[in-house]
C-alpha cells in the first residue's frame, strides 16, 4: 500500500467520534463478532502461532469500524493489538498485510481518513462546489449526496462508509468509496486553483483508488 494516505491517518483511527449530526443508532454490539480475548493476549505475548494471525485480523477489520460504539472491553483489547503493533499506523499496515477484509479496510480507513481532513480544507470544498455546479449528482453517489455542498459534504461521506462496514456491507462501503475517489479525483482537475492541497488531493485520491480497486478485487 502507498505510504502516502496512512500517513495522513494520525488521530483519526481509533478515536473517530460520533458527529452531533449523526445521531447514535440501535445496533448491535460488535463484540457480539468481536475480539477473543486469549487470542489477543497470545498476540501480544508474541505466543500466538502464525496460522491464527490471518483470523484475528479479520476480528480486528470487523471491530474497527464505528469503533467508538465497542464496550470498554471491546475497547481495550482493540487497543491491546494497537499498541503491540506500535500505534494507529502499524495497526493499518498490519491489517494490509493481510488479504481479504483486513487489506480492503484498511484501505478503506485511509480514505475516511483523508475525508475527514479534507473536510476542513476550503479550497477542496470549494472545488467541489464547482464540480457539482456541471455535474451535481456523481456516478455513484446519487442517494449519498445531499443537494448541497457543505463542510460536513466530505465527513457525511466518510460517516457513510464507516456505517456500511459497520452492517458488514463491505461491497456496497466499497463502491461507495470508488465513486467518491473518482470524483474528487475529477474534480480537483477541473479546478480552477493549482494550490498544493488540490495537487495533493488529486494524487491521493489517484493512489486511493487504485489501492482499494486492487484490494476488493482480491477479497
Amino acid at each position: 500500500m502507498h505510504d502516502k494516505p496512512l500517513s495522513k491517518l494520525a488521530g483519526h483511527l481509533l478515536r473517530r467520534l460520533p458527529d452531533a449530526s449523526h445521531p447514535t443508532r440501535h445496533r448491535v454490539g460488535p463484540d457480539t463478532f468481536g475480539l477473543e480475548e486469549e487470542k489477543v493476549l497470545r498476540f501480544a505475548e508474541d505466543r500466538l502461532d502464525p496460522a491464527e494471525e490471518p483470523r484475528l485480523a479479520e476480528e480486528v477489520a470487523e471491530v474497527l469500524p464505528l469503533g467508538w460504539s465497542l464496550s470498554p472491553r471491546g475497547k481495550e483489547r482493540l487497543h491491546t493489538v494497537t499498541e503491540h503493533l506500535g500505534g494507529e499506523r502499524q495497526l493499518l499496515e498490519w491489517l494490509d498485510r493481510h488479504p481479504g477484509l483486513p487489506r480492503l479496510t484498511a484501505r478503506l480507513v485511509a480514505l475516511m481518513g483523508a475525508l475527514d481532513r479534507y473536510s476542513d480544507d476550503a479550497e477542496v470544498v470549494e472545488a467541489l462546489r464547482s464540480s457539482r455546479a456541471e455535474d451535481p449528482f456523481p456516478a455513484g453517489l446519487e442517494n449519498i449526496l445531499p443537494p448541497g455542498t457543505s463542510e460536513e459534504t466530505l465527513s457525511d461521506i466518510s460517516y457513510r462508509i464507516d456505517e456500511l462496514l459497520f452492517e458488514r456491507h463491505t461491497q456496497d462501503a466499497t463502491r461507495v468509496a470508488l465513486a467518491t475517489t473518482d470524483w474528487l479525483r475529477n474534480a480537483a482537475q477541473r479546478s480552477a486553483s493549482s494550490s498544493a492541497g488540490i495537487s495533493e488531493m488529486r494524487d491521493l485520491m489517484t493512489h486511493l483508488h487504485k489501492d482499494i480497486s486492487e484490494a476488493d478485487a482480491a477479497a
